[in-house]
């Protein structure tokens, strides 16, 4: 077999979900009786990839942050890639918080996963940094099967997608 193969290592999730999810968790909060007479917001900036909320107190944010994740969990969105941040204080006892979506592998991540390749042990496996993507090139498919087993076994805390595969 002359050539070799390749795939591409991504991560991201759905905006199309992410805002799905989000359209799910303020109608639930809408309707939950333990959130009635409480001023809860939740915007999704889909361009900056933020979802911002905003709580009456820390109790309820945490309240908050459940309901989102269990929905961002049942749409498919990928739970490793959202960062919750601190909880900032606001007027009186009232939070705020901003969850961030990864969207993109960001380069230090990319240069462990690069580093975990060349470390593996595997015969002529090429990995190289292609914006916020990874290309591993091979002439054996046997080879790039490995090397995806190997990544899925480590945790990068960011989900990996293993996509364009090139025989």
């Amino acid at each position: 077999m002359a050539g070799s193969s390749s795939f591409d290592i991504s991560t991201g999730a759905d905006l199309q979900e992410v805002d799905n999810a989000v359209n799910q968790a303020q109608k639930e909060i809408a309707q939950r009786y333990d959130f009635k007479g409480t001023n809860i917001t939740i915007e999704f900036d889909r361009d900056k990839g933020l979802i911002k909320l905003h709580a009456d107190d820390e109790f309820r944010m945490k309240q908050v942050l459940d309901v989102l994740m269990a929905k961002a969990a049942k749409r498919g969105v990928p739970i490793k890639n959202i960062k919750t941040g601190d909880l900032e204080p606001g007027a009186g006892t009232s939070v705020r918080c901003t969850v961030t979506l990864t969207q993109g592998i960001p380069q230090e991540i990319a240069k462990k996963i690069q580093k975990a390749v060349k470390d593996g042990g595997f015969k002529k496996v090429q990995a190289s940094i292609q914006g916020d993507e990874l290309r591993v090139t091979s002439p054996s498919r046997d080879e790039l099967q490995a090397v995806m087993a190997a990544l899925r076994s480590q945790d990068f805390e960011i989900e990996l997608k293993f996509g364009n595969y090139r025989g």
